[in-house]
């Protein structure tokens, strides 16, 4: 990998992992369009890993409390309300664990088509702003039931196909559920922390089992800048979804979407 394709890939999954755009997308199509070959096992692993520091920096003191709280609800059965977000954040993650173990070597052989990628973006981004529009936006995060949570993880298991967006698909749901858009967002940051964890474990792994070498200088460069950007995005996310809606990263994504037809049609 040379240098440019380092920085920008690392760039574009940092943004688009935390926006509602489809990080996975992005990383299929842009050395697509350049005409890259493919950036590696190692540099996978790396950016997940960029990512993952990315929210546990941003979220340090809410993923401190949590963890404390959710350590004393199983020594002292104490459950409170950071011990109950602290089990939501666990909960929620299975079904993307199950699903993942069970259809990523199929997703990664099957489903990384440019008009696949396409029709995910167009019917997700609608969906998206469906929600945003219709949704109650009267409950934060504290205040979720376990259906909520189920239907939530479900969700993000969806995003196991490319150009759905981890981010855009469980912030759906949580609108759909009645959350606020701020909540809705926080509680995809931190329900990605084990998601990508497992992410960046299952890339690892596969890593240690390859024959080709990995060049370091990018790993390490690429965790750097997917941090960097990661928590840009976040901030950027947070700071304006209260008065931006979801209506932008909808008409992005259906650009995006007649883009790819455009090219690859």
């Amino acid at each position: 990998m040379d240098i440019i394709q380092v920085i920008v890939l690392a760039i574009v999954q940092g943004i688009t992992e935390f926006l509602p755009i489809s990080s996975s997308g992005h990383l299929i199509l842009v050395p697509q369009l350049f005409g890259w070959t493919d950036q590696g096992l190692a540099f996978d692993a790396a950016i997940h890993i960029g990512t993952l520091a990315a929210i546990v920096i941003y979220f340090r003191v809410q993923l401190t409390h949590m963890t404390s709280a959710w350590l004393r609800s199983l020594t002292r059965r104490e459950l409170t309300a950071d011990a109950r977000l602290g089990w939501a954040v666990l909960w929620g993650t299975i079904p993307v664990g199950l699903c993942g173990l069970a259809f990523n070597g199929f997703i990664e052989m099957h489903f990384r088509s440019p008009l696949l990628i396409a029709a995910t973006l167009s019917f997700y981004g609608i969906a998206l702003w469906m929600a945003d529009r219709l949704g109650r936006r009267v409950r934060d995060e504290y205040m979720m039931n376990w259906r909520d949570v189920l239907l939530i993880g479900i969700a993000q298991a969806l995003a196991l196909v490319p150009g759905t967006s981890r981010s855009g698909i469980t912030m759906t749901a949580g609108l759909s559920l009645g959350l606020t858009r701020e909540a809705a967002a926080r509680f995809s940051f931190l329900l990605a922390v084990p998601g990508t964890a497992l992410a960046a474990i299952l890339e690892c792994w596969k890593m240690v089992h390859a024959t080709v070498a990995a060049d370091w200088n990018a790993v390490v460069l690429g965790i750097v800048l997917a941090a960097v950007s990661g928590m840009l995005s976040i901030h950027f996310l947070l700071q304006f979804i209260q008065r931006i809606g979801m209506l932008p990263f909808t008409l992005y994504r259906l650009l995006l979407a007649g883009f790819i037809v455009y090219v690859f049609v």
